[in-house]
């Protein structure tokens, strides 16, 4: 797969934003004029009468870096049983205090398909019931329910799905609204017509027998941007990982220990594993960020260096391979009313996602 392509004429360019999610703007879109891509990329079609999908994040935290047992594996997996996830991955990082977290991302078709599963497998149950006291470890659930007007993607390639677009009906053809600086905001339907700016926070974090509640916040943005190399062979690997994924993480690195100075309330590097071995082996890594707003996450990406860095270490790199790249790239990015968000940590520390609001 050949990324970083000569420039698309203008008349094949398919629309970002479905025909179905359209609306007459009030506000403008970003496009500069006549803008040719350098590259083609592509966003993931839903049908028309999705109603939105919903990921969840489930989690566990352990002292040191590797996990003592299977058991919360096992406990996680015996819930999928019952209305099982249309996707499902476990990825791990360790965090800035020394704790290795462990993650299942379950993605749900719909909120009446999760709300189901919720009782139907006990989970609701069981996670209501678990005692602090009596954990060997932390757990933390993170709950973003979604409507397709306030989701946009952008893949570098037009036919592996990954995360929500799993649940595709197929790829657009190469859109236009990419390579510049408010794409991200004009692939959002919502966009087109909100402003999508944040509220005054107002903290009201309850606490219950150690476990920490925290409200969702009003147009939160929440981005997954994926990276695979699995396919990538000789100079490209090399180049990969001594180049573009170093940057990469440093840019994440900031992100997680300092990104309050941006606007980023929570930031997890990590890895796709193995869930038998919890090994990292499966040459695929993302990024989870939460945003005060998507005006935080763009004023981010547009003046930061550590993600300027990200940008031209990428642009050397298509250019040194001349076009012929393997590395898969993709984002996902949620704008969420606050009532859409759940966040809920027992025994995990003050730092651990939206917990350090």
């Amino acid at each position: 797969m050949a990324y970083y392509k000569s420039a698309i004429r203008y008349s094949m360019f398919d629309e970002a934003i479905p025909s179905h999610l359209q609306k007459e703007r009030t506000l403008p879109v970003k496009t500069p004029p006549n803008h040719q891509p350098p590259f083609p990329a592509y966003v993931a079609r839903f049908s028309q009468d999705a109603p939105g999908f919903v990921l969840a994040v489930i989690g566990a935290q352990f002292p040191g870096t590797s996990v003592p047992d299977n058991a919360f594996r096992t406990k996680l997996e015996s819930f999928l049983l019952s209305e099982c996830p249309s996707v499902v991955e476990w990825a791990s990082s360790s965090d800035s205090k020394g704790l290795y977290n462990i993650a299942l991302l379950a993605y749900w078709s719909s909120s009446a398909v999760y709300d189901k599963w919720l009782v139907d497998s006990g989970f609701w149950t069981w996670w209501e019931s678990l005692d602090p006291a009596t954990q060997s470890h932390g757990w933390f659930l993170e709950v973003f329910r979604c409507p397709l007007n306030r989701f946009e993607t952008i893949f570098s390639d037009g036919n592996v799905p990954e995360g929500a677009a799993k649940m595709w009906t197929h790829f657009s053809g190469p859109v236009q609204e990419h390579h510049y600086w408010g794409a991200m905001r004009d692939r959002l339907p919502a966009s087109q017509t909100d402003e999508l700016k944040s509220a005054e926070f107002e903290p009201d974090e309850s606490t219950r027998s150690g476990r920490v509640r925290v409200p969702g916040r009003q147009n939160l943005a929440v981005i997954r941007s994926g990276q695979d190399w699995g396919d990538t062979i000789d100079e490209e690997r090399q180049l990969y990982l001594t180049t573009m994924q170093p940057v990469l993480k440093a840019g994440m690195d900031f992100l997680h220990r300092d990104g309050e100075e941006v606007g980023c309330i929570s930031c997890r590097y990590m890895d796709i594993i193995d869930p038998t071995t919890f090994k990292a082996d499966r040459s695929r890594t993302f990024g989870l960020a939460y945003f005060r707003d998507l005006a935080s996450l763009e004023n981010w990406s547009k003046n930061h260096p550590s993600h300027l860095k990200i940008f031209g270490t990428f642009s050397k790199y298509a250019s040194q391979l001349q076009g012929n790249i393997s590395l898969r790239l993709f984002h996902e990015v949620f704008v969420l009313s606050k009532e859409d968000q759940y966040f809920e940590y027992i025994g995990c520390h003050p730092g651990t996602g939206m917990s350090s609001c």
